[in-house]
């Protein structure tokens, strides 16, 4: 059996399909309008800045998410001696309310946790206010030691939550940390946030949209592209639409 190589013709519709389809058109517009809703004026959107920051002992980094000349948080390393001992601290400091996401140790003192990548980062974390430590070393008369989450780490990873013109976003910040006896030198190799308004971040992501909404967060999102999404909205233009749309349905297709 031969098939034409030529282009495909398109029937011609009865009256009554066309007058049923044109009824269909109006009950679609009105879904339509609905599907044009979902289309984002403004998609969700993941800032990322890569930094090679350096942290050494009785040096600290003023931490800028967004960039608008506020500083949201302070990562600070202090080296103190006081007669034969001496210590190191690495801490970070959430300013203007801020939060970021820690745990108590057994010990009873606030840590920020040290977050692998992979970690949702939103609503429901566990963020609290206040300083928070991230690694402890100290020396006295030549013993030395190491204390804390964060020492000896690779690619981990801050929670922050901050606020923008008065309303909550979710961010984080990757660190490697070393500790050489007592002293902690830290790197700061990069840092993210997210644009929408109470809507998860990913640790490790770099890139949007993400696909976890809190609570309050911006629920739009585009039309997907599928010849369903496509039909259903030339058939809501009204009658331009029908003609995208009897041009496109092939001979023998559903009608």
């Amino acid at each position: 059996m031969k098939r034409s190589s030529g282009p495909r013709k398109t029937a011609n519709l009865s009256e009554s399909v066309g007058q049923q389809l044109n009824m269909y058109a109006l009950a679609a517009s009105a879904a339509g309008v609905g599907l044009l809703a979902l289309a984002s004026p403004s998609e969700a959107k993941i800032v990322y800045t890569p930094t090679h920051i350096n942290i050494a002992p009785n040096h600290i980094v003023l931490l800028d998410l967004n960039h608008d000349g506020t500083n949201d948080f302070i990562v600070r390393n202090v080296l103190r001696t006081v007669g034969l001992f001496r210590s190191d601290r690495l801490s970070i400091l959430p300013q203007d309310g801020n939060e970021i996401w820690g745990h108590k140790s057994t010990a009873g003192g606030h840590y920020a946790s040290a977050l692998v990548a992979g970690i949702k980062l939103g609503p429901s974390g566990a963020f609290s206010a206040g300083s928070r430590s991230m690694a402890f070393g100290g020396d006295y008369n030549g013993s030395s030691y190491c204390l804390g989450k964060w020492t000896n780490v690779q690619k981990r990873y801050l929670g922050l939550k901050f606020a923008i013109h008065g309303k909550t976003h979710f961010g984080w910040a990757r660190l490697n940390v070393h500790c050489d006896l007592y002293k902690i030198y830290a790197m700061l190799t990069g840092y993210a946030y997210e644009t929408i308004p109470n809507k998860s971040i990913t640790t490790g992501k770099t890139k949007g949209p993400a696909d976890d909404f809190g609570p309050g967060a911006s629920l739009t999102s585009p039309i997907p592209d599928t010849p369903q999404a496509a039909s259903l909205g030339a058939l809501a233009m009204g009658a331009p639409g029908l003609s995208i749309w009897r041009r496109k349905e092939p001979v023998g297709g559903t009608q």
